[in-house]
């Protein structure tokens, strides 16, 4: 799981490493067209294959078991615990995008429980808007977003970078410059 390793950048946890290694396989299976099962399903294969991943594939499990149970949020959520720890707010965070109707929805429920609601509001917020996309996120939190341009072209060049052909070898000499000026020392 080459984003495992790029995710132990952050602060080297195993598990940590592993849960951002699933949150990163989620959003790529989702930005290329495929349904929040079949991302789980993909993040949760590659994450068997890693040392340590028994945590972490627990607590994926339980999200997905507490979205269907038809339980209200706040008892559905409850068995995730609070969200303190990697694992618990990613499952907190499974949970709120797999029952949400829609994006605001989601970030409602993700923001309102006992635990680290910060957290899993942006783990949420990652999840929804790659599912929805910005048309679905309300006009009325995005108009007072301080560094909303600069925001919305990283996330732009996010979005593309996986088809961007630059580097040492590339011919694409102007993309190259154009990234060096945007993200010098890449």
């Amino acid at each position: 799981m080459r984003r495992t390793k790029l995710a132990t950048l952050a602060d080297g946890h195993p598990i940590g490493a592993l849960t951002r290694g699933v949150l990163a396989v989620l959003i790529l299976a989702l930005t290329d067209g495929a349904s929040p099962s079949e991302a789980l399903a993909a993040s949760k294969a590659l994450l068997r294959a890693e040392t340590g991943h028994e945590e972490t594939l627990r607590a994926i499990e339980m999200a997905e078991a507490s979205a269907v149970s038809g339980l209200p949020h706040e008892e559905a959520i409850a068995p995730l615990v609070e969200g303190w720890v990697a694992e618990e707010a990613l499952a907190i965070s499974i949970y709120c995008a797999l029952v949400a109707r829609n994006f605001k929805q989601g970030m409602i429920l993700a923001v309102n429980h006992d635990g680290d609601s910060d957290s899993t509001g942006s783990i949420v917020g990652n999840l929804l808007g790659t599912m929805y996309g910005v048309k679905a996120i309300p006009a009325e939190w995005l108009e007072p977003l301080e560094l909303r341009d600069v925001i919305s072209e990283l996330a732009e060049d996010l979005y593309a970078f996986k088809d961007w052909e630059i580097g040492e070898y590339s011919e694409a000499e102007e993309l190259n410059q154009q990234i060096w000026r945007n993200y010098p020392g890449f």
